[in-house]
């Protein structure tokens, strides 16, 4: 009989940690739409239902922070706030298709 290493680090498993961070609520949601165009946040809070803005506020800096979205202020009247897609993210989308394809 084997037994499993209580070490629960992201070292065991590289996938591990990006897993993590795409998963929770919205950032599957988010990270789909940032593929087809910068995300707005009333725009979001209208197309997804059941979303509310604190939510929906955690999880777009989440994955900002993580470095897939990207936060750019329009300097407009009113000042609007836009997210898209790092390089970093670009480059997680034929992964995501690839795991989308296994459906």
């Amino acid at each position: 009989m084997t037994t499993l290493n209580a070490d629960n680090t992201d070292d065991n498993c590289p996938a591990q940690a990006l897993l993590k961070t795409l998963s929770g609520k919205w950032k599957p949601q988010l990270f789909k739409l940032a593929t087809i165009a910068p995300l707005r946040f009333n725009n979001l809070l209208r197309q997804l239902d059941g979303s509310n803005k604190q939510s929906l506020s955690a999880a777009l800096k989440e994955l900002a922070e993580a470095g897939i979205l990207c936060k750019h202020t329009l300097q407009t009247k009113p000042l609007h706030i836009e997210y898209s897609l790092t390089e970093k993210g670009k480059l997680m989308i034929p992964i995501f298709q690839e795991l989308e394809g296994l459906i």
